[in-house]
């Protein structure tokens, strides 16, 4: 199968079933250019590590030994675990294509502590939403911002993709396009929609497009930059980073920690996770289940007091 246009142009120095491979996954997966590039950079250092080893003869001493070898480089857990994720997938998928034998179905990737989310408090938030002042061009579109992430979970990259045709303000939803493409519709709340509509308003939003070329990308983009173009990924950060600093909050804010204070704090107020799954986009129930961890003094605090054996003294 010939690589599509699509491909990283360096993928030339891997073998032509890691190339068959990476085709395979832009064309029937749909993954992204940025999935892509991390894959080709993990399968290159596989094929170092191989050396001349052809890939059906590999056997699983020989991804254990490459495990192994990761390790003493200094890497750590989580990133030998990323980096074995392409490796075995590789093998899976030449083991279906072209009947190879597949050594990482007994291999396991090394076990990664699951990190807690560190999600702001309810005040935090607030502190963050009120560092907007003012009701300039720039202020609205920012409140929308940090109001839109903090009330949908969205990822900074679904934010940033959002086009007018992707919102229905009217019936509160919106449409958010998460990893592998996958659609999904995510409820909008009411001080997000306010924020919402306050930016898209015809004058304000057409004098930032004014700015610009007026290309069809950035008249059909929700979040434009103060050139009239579409919003970055880097652009919005930027955003989130400004009003932290004002909130005091720069050393623990990211866009990832308000999707992770969007969760948890739905968590702590009654939403079961598997509602809070389909709101965040997560394709396993055990990535939303981390969440849970987080309110665990909220569960002892609710346990003592409602239940009727909780505070009893022994007598």
């Amino acid at each position: 199968m010939p690589a599509p246009t699509s491909l990283p142009p360096e993928t030339g120095e891997l073998s032509a079933e890691m190339l068959e491979y990476l085709s395979w996954l832009v064309v029937e997966r749909g993954r992204s250019a940025k999935t892509i590039e991390a894959y080709r950079r993990d399968l290159r250092r596989y094929q170092a590590f191989l050396g001349d080893s052809p890939l059906w003869s590999v056997g699983e001493t020989d991804l254990q030994a490459y495990v192994a070898h990761l390790r003493s480089t200094g890497l750590a857990s989580s990133t030998v675990a990323r980096a074995l994720v392409p490796v075995r997938a590789l093998h899976r998928y030449l083991a279906i294509e072209h009947g190879d034998p597949d050594p990482g179905a007994s291999v396991e990737a090394p076990r990664v502590p699951k990190g807690l989310p560190k999600a702001l408090t309810e005040e935090q938030v607030t502190s963050l939403l009120e560092a907007v002042e003012g009701d300039d061009i720039v202020a609205r579109r920012d409140r929308a911002i940090l109001e839109l992430l903090y009330g949908t979970g969205l990822r900074i990259s679904e934010l940033t993709g959002l086009g007018l045709e992707d919102l229905d303000l009217h019936g509160g939803l919106l449409r958010a396009f998460g990893k592998g493409a996958k659609e999904r519709i995510v409820p909008v709340g009411r001080l997000a929609e306010q924020a919402m509509r306050h930016w898209l308003d015809p004058d304000v939003r057409g004098e930032v497009l004014s700015r610009g070329k007026g290309d069809d990308d950035a008249r059909r983009a929700v979040f434009l930059n103060q050139r009239g173009g579409r919003l970055t990924r880097q652009g919005a950060w930027g955003v989130v980073k400004k009003h932290g600093v004002t909130a005091g909050l720069s050393e623990v804010l990211s866009p990832h920690v308000l999707r992770h204070s969007c969760a948890t704090h739905m968590l702590e107020h009654g939403a079961d996770v598997r509602t809070v799954q389909e709101l965040l986009g997560h394709a396993s129930i055990s990535t939303t289940q981390i969440y849970t961890r987080v309110s665990t003094s909220l569960l002892v605090d609710t346990y003592q007091r409602a239940h009727p054996r909780a505070g009893v003294q022994a007598s």
